[in-house]
């Protein structure tokens, strides 16, 4: 079981995970709100390039020189990052790092943050994975991306932050077959959702409600990524749920806000 510490910066709380202790990163609470990836990064390593993208439930992932080609609009290119308008910014829900560095940040208010990091190339990633990204298999599209790098699956270090827990996640049952078949082989919908009861740990829970099931995003995550390969030594979730926890989180299905938390991650030398 890989260890989460909460920390704090001017009595504030964040959490790290030991997986990703060689690297400057921090899932961060509601309590740091509405202090922006800019500020954030500054507590994390000063004097680094900060990079975030608009964020639009898909699996898109960029590179930084990517987002600043996107946003430059033909123009000259600006320093990054852009200030904060969202309409500036690139739209996607991943990015990885070119070189060391570079910090990468996610929003996230339910959905869940993944870190990723690369102990021999010293490559980081962040991503944005809600039910939709996770049925279009963005975590596996960011380590896609990493590979082109030259990264290595055996190489690789994936942290799942606070998200909703599968026990409070109530979906219709074709929104869990839709994210199902990312691990399960195409199938008529209701195989799908008895594959997935048959699982041992299953990503689905049952509920009440005829036509709804509870599903576990961040563990249909971690079997999407059992099956590249990546071993559970390599994975760490967070024992942490934003429905669940106010005190810590934002929930944008508890609080009907549009309010976030940041997660970042700054890359490293080879």
């Amino acid at each position: 079981m890989h260890n989460w510490h909460w920390r704090t910066w001017e009595g504030l709380p964040y959490l790290t995970c030991s997986l990703l202790e060689t690297w400057s990163h921090g899932f961060f609470t509601q309590q740091f709100w509405p202090r922006s990836p800019l500020e954030l990064t500054k507590m994390l390593q000063p004097n680094v390039g900060i990079y975030r993208v608009k964020q639009v439930h898909g699996n898109l992932v960029l590179t930084p020189s990517e987002i600043r080609r996107q946003e430059s609009a033909g123009g000259e290119l600006a320093p990054h990052p852009s200030p904060l308008a969202p309409d500036l910014l690139a739209e996607a829900d991943g990015i990885i790092t070119e070189q060391p560095e570079q910090a990468v940040w996610v929003a996230s208010a339910d959905c869940t943050p993944a870190l990723i990091a690369d102990s021999e190339t010293g490559n980081v990633a962040a991503v944005h994975a809600g039910w939709r990204g996770t049925a279009a298999k963005i975590v596996p599209q960011a380590i896609a991306r990493l590979q082109t790098q030259g990264s290595k699956i055996k190489d690789l270090r994936i942290a799942l932050g606070p998200a909703i827990t599968g026990s409070v996640y109530q979906v219709s049952v074709q929104v869990a077959a839709e994210v199902g078949a990312s691990i399960i082989p195409a199938q008529a919908e209701q195989s799908i959702l008895d594959s997935l009861h048959q699982l041992s740990d299953s990503p689905l829970l049952p509920d009440p409600h005829p036509g709804r099931v509870r599903l576990d995003v961040r563990r249909v995550i971690a079997l999407q990524l059992e099956h590249l390969g990546v071993s559970p030594e390599q994975v760490a979730i967070a024992p942490h749920c934003t429905y669940q926890q106010p005190e810590h989180f934002f929930s944008y299905r508890r609080d009907k806000l549009k309010k976030v938390q940041w997660s970042g991650i700054v890359s490293n030398e080879p």
